[in-house]
């Protein structure tokens, strides 16, 4: 099982930016991004349950970011619009097999992460 997470990059306040995270192997039951920027410690941003499709969002991101899932290829998708310079971070996608986790510490896999860099 691989995550493959990409699409981060330098933007500019105000910018938008597309994620995504790429799974291999099995069907996953929930997949979740999390973010740490420097200095600070990982911190959820926003998960999906695979099956129904429900979602869980922190509120720092709220109304600004979307999750969403592309099941025939596997991917699910982090919409990041009027980013901020605190979204600045290294942005992680976590998937788990058999139960649905959203949000936590605790997740079966954990991909590379892709740097999100907001200039102000």
């Amino acid at each position: 099982v691989q995550l493959q997470a990409s699409g981060g990059g330098l933007v500019q306040a105000g910018d938008s930016l597309r994620l995504s995270c790429a799974a291999s192997g099995r069907t996953f039951s929930s997949m979740n991004w999390f973010r740490q920027a420097p200095g600070r410690e990982r911190e959820f941003v926003a998960g999906i349950r695979w099956r129904v499709g429900g979602t869980l969002y922190s509120d720092s991101v709220k109304g600004r970011f979307t999750i969403s899932k592309d099941d025939a290829k596997k991917t699910v998708y982090l919409q990041m619009n009027s980013l901020k310079f605190e979204d600045t971070a290294v942005y992680f996608c976590a998937a788990d097999l058999d139960r649905v986790r959203l949000g936590g510490a605790t997740h079966d896999y954990w991909g590379q992460g892709t740097l999100v860099t907001v200039s102000s």
